[in-house]
């Protein structure tokens, strides 16, 4: 395994071509995390939209101290293309079920494009949830920093989905 760049995944969905791929004319990096859930692929993609209300992340440090929600809101998985989320991100594209991508609002400063696929698949133990990070513009050191700093607040998110999905 490839860390920071890749955790949680397998050699094919490090290998998958995701929406996010295409979003990046130019990128200088591609990362993918997985998590693994009991709860059925279906069930997983209603709490994947609760990116629409929350981060699923550490609270304090991306959600102003506020705790994201243990319960499944109304509605937040009824998602339009356009529509913001996680406050720097749009909603790109995605497919009911299967897919969310999402990209930075703006491409300003060091990182400049970043798109995101989250995919969600069937798994003998229930679902996996999958998130593939492609972005362009980065050094070295600004690489790795951004690789280490997202993979462990994408670590928190994907495990803290799967479990809220699993009840």
């Amino acid at each position: 395994m490839d860390l920071p760049e890749h955790w949680g995944t397998t050699p094919d969905e490090r290998a998958r071509r995701t929406p996010a791929d295409d979003l990046v004319a130019a990128p200088s990096a591609r990362w993918t995390r997985g998590a693994t859930s009991t709860a059925d692929p279906a069930t997983l993609w209603r709490w994947l939209g609760q990116l629409t209300v929350a981060p699923y992340s550490y609270d304090l440090v991306d959600n102003l101290g506020r705790r994201s929600p243990r319960t499944l809101t109304p509605g937040a998985d009824d998602l339009q293309v356009g529509q913001r989320l996680l406050m720097i991100f749009v909603i790109d594209s995605f497919v009911a079920g299967e897919h969310l991508t999402i990209r930075r609002r703006s491409t300003r400063g060091p990182v400049g494009e970043f798109a995101v696929t989250y995919a969600v698949h069937p798994d003998p133990a229930g679902s996996r949830l999958t998130a593939t990070v492609v972005l362009d513009r980065t050094g070295a050191v600004v690489g790795k920093a951004l690789a280490w700093g997202d993979l462990v607040m994408m670590r928190r998110q994907l495990t803290l989905l799967c479990a809220l999905a699993a009840g």
